[in-house]
């Protein structure tokens, strides 16, 4: 399997709500013991390694959220893989902070990064895995929220459903999809927020 995080390379996007998808994959490396680098003149942060007999990649895009789909082909050849084994992670404002949801197919929602993939990998027969963070209190672009870091209660939440989401992925190794989708859809999309 292929697990591809998405999210925004540096130091000053590190902690904001729109790299989610980096966290898990950092989860992930921590949990397998697989160790991310840079290849030489690529544009992504690659480890692969062994988990209960599954090969497991585990990548990070260098390309900024827009261009996530830059990726995608190079990726895929150098797992040999199929975009069937592809899983991506990304953020979702539809979803309340810490609110997880696991789903093969559909639109780009709205995310630039989902957006880009789909440009690279029209067959949409990855499984995509969202971490909710809410949506802003007002209405128009919502370039500064993403970008922005959460309040403590909110990064609480996400921390948590960072490690659930990881924990899910790599039940995927031994757990069918739909058995671990239905775990996950399962859970009520409910407010974490005390008092709500």
């Amino acid at each position: 399997m292929v697990v591809l995080g998405l999210g925004n390379p540096g130091d000053e996007y590190a902690d904001t709500r729109h790299n989610c998808g980096f966290k898990v994959v950092d989860y992930l490396g921590e949990k397998t013991g697989i160790e991310l680098k840079k290849k030489f003149f690529k544009k992504y942060i690659y480890g692969k390694g062994v988990f209960n007999g599954k090969e497991v990649f585990l990548v990070k895009p260098l390309t900024f959220m827009n261009l996530s789909g830059n990726v995608i082909r190079d990726v895929l050849k150098a797992a040999d893989c199929t975009t069937k084994d592809l899983i991506v992670v990304c953020d979702n404002m539809d979803l309340f902070p810490g609110v997880l949801r696991i789903k093969k197919g559909g639109g780009d929602a709205g995310h630039n990064g989902l957006k880009s993939i789909l440009t690279f990998a029209p067959a949409n027969d990855f499984l995509r895995v969202y971490v909710g963070i809410g949506r802003p209190p007002y209405s128009g672009d919502v370039s500064n929220y993403v970008l922005g870091v959460p309040d403590k209660i909110d990064m609480e939440n996400i921390e948590k459903a960072v490690e659930k989401a990881g924990d899910s992925i790599l039940a995927l190794t031994h757990r069918t999809a739909a058995q671990v989708t239905n775990e996950i859809n399962a859970i009520k999309n409910i407010s974490q927020r005390p008092g709500d």
